[in-house]
């Protein structure tokens, strides 16, 4: 099974053909590894025409804090619209490392609610997080 090291990985690999597709494909990767690690199927059901948004909805169903990546989700989705959409310019390239920035973030922020679990409520101005860096 991946991780999100192994996503992580993938966000480094050089830039290829359908850049945005393989991106927003990570990113839902993120999301159902946190469904998975929650005991629950991810769906493979659409919200605005994207699995990302519905794999979101269902990570807030259970757990309000997991709305904090609603708006990277919904960023990640609008930069591939615009990628998808767009002839190959001089856009393009900033297009697309803010879409990889935006996967990273969200794979980031569900790293971060994978190892901090066992804190209890995730937030990151948590207590507990933020007693625990300091000591060590």
């Amino acid at each position: 099974m991946r991780t999100v090291a192994d996503i992580e990985a993938d966000l480094d690999a050089p830039l290829c053909g359908e850049e945005a597709a393989r991106l927003l494909g990570l990113g839902e990767e993120a999301l159902s590894l946190w469904l998975t690690a929650q005991g629950q199927i991810p769906t493979h059901e659409r919200s605005e025409g994207f699995r990302l948004l519905a794999l979101h909805r269902q990570g807030a169903r259970r757990d309000p804090s997991f709305n904090a990546c609603r708006e990277t989700c919904r960023e990640l989705a609008y930069h591939f619209n615009l990628l998808h959409e767009a002839v190959d310019g001089p856009e393009t390239a900033r297009q697309t490392q803010m879409m990889r920035a935006l996967a990273r973030h969200l794979a980031l922020f569900i790293g971060g609610k994978l190892e901090n679990a066992g804190f209890g409520e995730f937030c990151c101005s948590s207590r507990a997080l933020r007693v625990e860096s300091t000591t060590h």
